[in-house]
């Protein structure tokens, strides 16, 4: 049986998945999607998801379905008919032992999301969404963004042949990511207020509007995230991290992951749950307030401030499901500043890897973690970095010329590489090549 669930435990109604909500009729809590799991079936399925890898199947070929027993919403016949896949996942999981001396760790892996199609975990996510709004006869799907959520619906609903349609606070996306949207086609509304004010404004109107609505309220969305946790598992050979570490925006992918890792764990599948670890910016770090505090509610940030546009979100939606895993877990919420984001970034870059501002806040946290003791220096921790390098090159550029600021404050380029100017002589070639080549393997060791 399948079935929706509100989560807030003054409530706890059900509904069948027949119907078309978002959040619960009756109290307006989040809804998780429960399914009622084979567990003697389960310990099979390792190997048949192993399996699929060799196959030449559509869904077997995406890194969301290939695990679809973890995803029953739609029968084996309805996925083949409606799924929405453009081979996303299989991710890789990425040692470096660059950005494990600056955490001061033995060891740290990356799962990097940005290898997807559009070049963030968002796909992850949509496939589910966009398919779930085609099985429901929807053509009109629409979502409020800073950027990355844009520009993996626009992709995925124009691959369906549906309408995407984007509202996105108007100059606070990077160009990167604006342009996405506008390449697969949405129709794009910048919109004079930040992304939360937004979003309570397009939740109100979307029934009105017809609009299926793919935000992270939409438990659907979460269903495909929580597969990221099944792959990185399958990589790790079925033995758990002892941390696994994220940034935090609007809370979806710790909630999807928790939640992933505790049907997992219900399973058989994995023995214990893995530590989540929560990375947020200072300027727009509510989550962090509210656990610090020890508050029951959170408290939103009317105006976030952070460079990491992906992560500047002040009242997060998903924020009680966050809670809940991260107390499963037995985790942690830490805030990191401007610098902490930008330097770690650039560690991350120098290591070969590259990724977007937001997913550098989990070197940076890892590092802090490490500092006050949480993390042990010999744990086995796993850092998710949500998205590619490419989606923010101003952030890039800006930093590396020492022209980076946030909130009217010159940030500092430790570790700028600025491009040299040399005259155009073999002389001056060769005695520029010599020193800056030297200056590099002195820093590198």
């Amino acid at each position: 049986m399948h079935y929706f669930h509100c989560i807030r435990e003054s409530c706890g109604a059900t509904y069948p998945l027949a119907e078309n909500i978002h959040t619960c009729p009756r109290c307006g809590g989040l809804l998780d999607v429960e399914y009622t799991f084979d567990r003697e079936a389960a310990a099979q399925w390792p190997v048949l998801w192993r399996g699929r890898r060799a196959s030449l199947r559509t869904l077997d070929s995406s890194g969301v379905w290939r695990f679809r027993e973890l995803i029953p919403f739609l029968s084996e016949q309805e996925s083949a008919a409606l799924a929405v896949t453009l081979g996303e996942g299989n991710t890789p999981l990425l040692e470096s032992r660059a950005a494990a001396r600056y955490a001061g760790l033995d060891a740290m892996r990356f799962k990097h999301q940005g290898f997807n199609l559009t070049g963030s975990f968002k796909d992850n996510g949509m496939t589910c969404g966009v398919t779930r709004a085609r099985a429901l006869g929807m053509r009109l799907v629409g979502c409020v963004s800073t950027g990355n959520t844009s520009a993996s619906m626009a992709a995925y609903a124009s691959y369906a042949g549906l309408v995407p349609v984007v509202f996105i606070p108007r100059g606070e996306i990077a160009l990167g990511k604006l342009a996405q949207a506008l390449e697969y086609g949405a129709v794009t509304f910048q919109v004079e207020a930040n992304f939360d004010q937004i979003l309570r404004l397009i939740f109100r109107l979307a029934e009105s509007l017809g609009l299926y609505l793919l935000n992270s309220v939409n438990p659907f969305r979460l269903e495909g995230q929580k597969t990221i946790m099944a792959e990185l598992l399958e990589q790790c050979g079925w033995r758990e991290p002892d941390w696994i570490v994220l940034p935090g925006g609007n809370l979806g992918n710790v909630s999807a992951f928790g939640k992933g890792l505790r049907e997992l764990r219900d399973l058989g599948l994995i023995r214990r749950l893995p530590r989540l670890a929560v990375i947020q910016a200072e300027g727009a770090a509510p989550l962090c307030r509210m656990m610090e505090s020890a508050a029951a509610e959170l408290q939103p940030i009317e105006r976030p401030q952070t460079l990491a546009t992906a992560i500047k979100i002040g009242a997060p939606v998903s924020w009680p499901k966050a809670v809940r895993e991260l107390r499963a877990s037995g985790g942690v919420c830490v805030a990191v500043s401007e610098q902490e984001i930008a330097d770690a970034k650039a560690v991350i870059g120098r290591a070969g890897i590259g990724c977007e501002p937001a997913s550098a806040a989990t070197l940076a946290g890892a590092r802090k973690l490490r500092a006050a003791g949480v993390v042990g220096p010999d744990q086995d921790v796993v850092a998710i970095l949500t998205g590619h390098l490419l989606k923010d090159p101003d952030y890039i550029l800006r930093y590396h010329a020492g022209e980076l600021e946030c909130g009217g404050r010159l940030l500092e380029s430790r570790l700028a590489n600025r491009p040299r100017i040399v005259a155009a002589e073999a002389a001056a070639l060769e005695a520029a090549l010599r020193e800056a080549a030297g200056d590099r393997l002195t820093a590198s060791g």
